[in-house]
């Protein structure tokens, strides 16, 4: 069958022609899923404002995984909450920045189309299960909120499927628990319910908060396990937020490191664990337990504390903590305490750093 052919113009580019000889329409390359691009968060308190999301970007596609890792406080929870529109508000408030889903401005929509969106097309795991379910209603009946709004189902073939998904997540006795209220739940068969919640949905994105922390290791590995699956089968795309950097390596396409409230490092995640560029991520890296270690030795830990985020230094956030920056030349030190570095691509790497001095490459 015909496809057209490519003509070369006098100013040397190559254009594809029809048949007839018009040109063929330019296909761009098809938009992410989502694509976050320059959130700001801030939250209004007692010292000043406090910017606890800075400029960050990133986008995931269908049937991929993004995991966005880092310290406790860092940005990540809120980044995911800001997605949603969920930020409470007072005293945080979403200060600029666009959340492109499906080419649509969720910052901008109106608040009456959110519901039909979250839970639906995006679900989210909480990092906090016990006040994610409402305490005035059965499982069954949350559950099955969920398999009618999205599916349609009726009351049995609603509770058929949410039995089925309890006994998946590993909770003895589905029957039972469908007739529970949340308070008569544990911490971890509540945390399991919220992950069969948002997996029940099918949704085109999860966005996981820490979702397995509060399980043992054998549900661990079963609860990511149907992830992976439900993400063959459906091509669901995934934001995965965990300080776990054993899941992260097991479950994850990509990799964005944040650290007071930006991120420093982004790139594929075998980039992240086998080259990566950012000191912090080293450091990161480095405190991780491993197996052989003896255990009379100390863990690596990173120096210093975080900067203050009502009060951000101009350059480097990790500057003073940072041993590269020890080691370079009085003038460089100096660019990386006063010149804030922008997140640009490696040479030779994979990755993106704002790091003025990347740990095995200069920057393109």
């Amino acid at each position: 069958m015909f496809q057209g052919h490519s003509l070369k113009t006098a100013a040397g580019r190559h254009v594809s022609m029809t048949r007839f000889g018009a040109p063929m329409p330019r296909r761009d390359p098809p938009l992410p899923l989502l694509e976050v691009q320059d959130l700001e968060v801030t939250f209004a308190t007692d010292a000043g404002p406090l910017r606890a999301v800075d400029g960050v970007s990133f986008a995931v596609d269908r049937n991929r995984t993004l995991g966005l890792v880092g310290e406790s406080g860092c940005g990540k929870s809120v980044s995911a909450l800001a997605v949603l529109r969920l930020i409470p508000n007072p005293p945080g408030r979403i200060t600029a920045g666009r959340v492109l889903w499906k080419e649509r401005d969720l910052l901008r929509l109106p608040a009456r189309q959110l519901p039909a969106i979250r839970g639906a097309e995006i679900a989210m795991i909480f990092q906090d299960p016990m006040t994610s379910l409402n305490p005035v209603f059965t499982i069954e009946q949350q559950l099955g909120e969920v398999l009618r709004i999205r599916f349609g189902q009726g009351r049995r073939q609603a509770r058929a499927r949410a039995r089925e998904m309890l006994a998946t997540v590993g909770i003895a006795d589905p029957d039972r628990r469908l007739q529970n209220y949340p308070h008569e739940l544990s911490g971890g068969m509540k945390q399991r319910i919220m992950i069969a919640m948002a997996l029940l949905a099918e949704p085109d994105l999860l966005i996981a908060d820490e979702p397995t922390t509060a399980l043992d290791v054998t549900i661990q590995a079963q609860i990511l396990a149907l992830i992976r699956e439900l993400q063959q089968r459906t091509g669901m795309a995934m934001v995965l937020i965990t300080h776990d950097l054993g899941v992260v390596a097991g479950v994850c396409d990509e990799v964005a490191v944040m650290y007071a409230g930006r991120i420093v490092e982004h790139a594929p995640s075998a980039a992240i664990f086998e080259n990566s560029q950012h000191p912090y991520t080293r450091g990161l890296l480095a405190s991780i337990p491993r197996k052989g270690r003896r255990k009379e030795s100390r863990l690596a830990t990173i120096e210093g504390v975080v900067p203050s985020l009502l009060e951000p230094p101009p350059g480097c956030r990790f500057a003073e903590r940072c041993p590269r920056r020890r080691e370079l030349p009085e003038a460089d030190q100096r660019r990386c305490r006063q010149v804030d570095p922008e997140l640009l691509p490696v040479a030779g790497t994979p990755n993106a750093a704002a790091c003025h001095y990347p740990c095995s490459g200069e920057r393109r």
